[in-house]
């Protein structure tokens, strides 16, 4: 089963800016072990662009979606034979990348 794996960043208490060598050598790990699908980063939700085209128009705005202090900073899709595999392997991306992660199946 496939997950999407998020890291989520907080604005008011971030984590460790340079993970980016342990998040690699983590992924390295994903790749050789079979979980490993996709990965990357979020630039920062303040040069996000949202899309609403559901009336006559599309209607553009600057900016997340939602304004939270929490917000998505980077994806994992992950190949596990089940949550439980899912959620060991969250457990240690949430202390690679110093963030919660959260961890949902795709249907």
């Amino acid at each position: 089963m496939r997950y999407l794996v998020s890291v989520i960043d907080d604005k008011s208490d971030p984590g460790s800016t340079d993970r980016r060598p342990a998040i690699s050598a983590f992924n390295e790990r994903l790749i050789a072990e079979g979980y490993w699908v996709f990965s990357g980063g979020l630039a920062d939700p303040d040069v996000a662009t949202v899309v609403d085209n559901r009336d006559e128009r599309a209607v553009f705005s600057d900016g997340p979606f939602l304004e939270s202090k929490e917000y998505l900073a980077g994806v994992w899709v992950w190949e596990a034979p089940d949550l439980d595999v899912a959620l060991k392997l969250a457990a240690e991306a949430s202390k690679v990348c110093d963030r919660k992660i959260e961890v949902r199946p795709f249907q």
